[in-house]
């Protein structure tokens, strides 16, 4: 088995937070069925908006998410699979695609230190 983050990203210019509210029935029976199946490894959070971008050897600082960002990253969990395949298709249940949202699917490297 190995680790998957899923990032879910609202679609640009919609209201997330508003429409996650009227969700949440939907990702609470998502989050548990997923608890059920034992494929959450780490349960991740939801972000809150604004923050700040550190860019570059000069470390300029940026307001985040800036203006011409298309998406943003409003939260995550990590999952285990056997592979990418079956990690895709779980994401596939997640209800922020209801709302034309996104989920990337990306596996997680694990690091030998």
């Amino acid at each position: 088995m190995a680790e998957f983050a899923f990032l879910f990203r609202a679609p640009a210019g919609g209201n997330i937070e508003a429409q996650q509210q009227q969700t949440m029935q939907k990702w609470a029976a998502w989050f548990k069925g997923l608890g059920e199946r034992g494929v959450i490894t780490n349960p991740g959070q939801p972000l809150a908006a604004g923050g700040k971008l550190v860019v570059g050897r000069d470390k300029v600082i940026n307001d985040a998410p800036l203006a011409e960002v298309k998406d943003v990253v409003n939260g995550f969990i990590v999952i285990q699979a056997k592979d990418l395949a079956e990690a895709v298709e779980i994401s596939k249940g997640c209800p922020i695609l209801d709302l034309n949202g996104t989920v990337e699917v990306r596996p997680v490297m694990e690091l030998k230190i």
